[in-house]
């Protein structure tokens, strides 16, 4: 009986650690986004571009969600839509004096989404990071919070199933 109880408790340790591994994903700067970051706040993951003009009128927008982000519960990540890395990178965040994260890897395949097809877009993810809304083109600070407080309207309505 013990030896069965060894095995069962094994087997159930293995099946809860096995989907607890964070996807990893590197920031521009050094330093980690984990999943787990997804956790807890909304997230907006913003894809941009050096060539798109709505995307450079949307990063002070961007800027200042992220500045106020720890009193709202929202943080702002962002894609270079084109792929840009290393050096090239970090002087295009400072020449478009972007002031939030920059995602190394495109975090997309999480949702199973195709690359946006329009730029500005952003992923609004909810504390339980899931995909709750794709805006598509630019953003202001008060379409952004919008955004969050409908969808945190929306998921506090869902009814809560009852087992019976």
């Amino acid at each position: 009986m013990k030896k069965y109880w060894r095995i069962s408790l094994l087997v159930t340790a293995i099946s809860l650690t096995s989907g607890c591994q964070d996807a990893t994903i590197e920031v521009d700067g050094g330093g980690v986004f984990e999943e787990r970051d997804w956790r807890g706040r909304w997230t907006l993951v913003n894809y941009w571009a050096e060539w798109c003009g709505p995307c450079r009128d949307e990063i002070p927008e961007l800027n200042e969600i992220q500045k106020m982000g720890t009193k709202l519960g929202v943080h702002v990540v962002g894609v270079n839509y084109d792929g840009v890395t290393g050096q090239a990178l970090a002087s295009l965040i400072k020449t478009m004096g972007i002031k939030f994260p920059v995602l190394l890897k495109d975090p997309r395949v999480r949702w199973e989404l195709a690359a946006p097809s329009i730029l500005p877009t952003t992923l609004l993810i909810n504390p339980n990071g899931e995909l709750v809304t794709i805006l598509i083109g630019p953003q202001t600070v008060e379409s952004l919070l919008e955004a969050v407080g409908a969808a945190q309207i929306s998921s506090a309505n869902v009814p809560t199933p009852v087992l019976g």
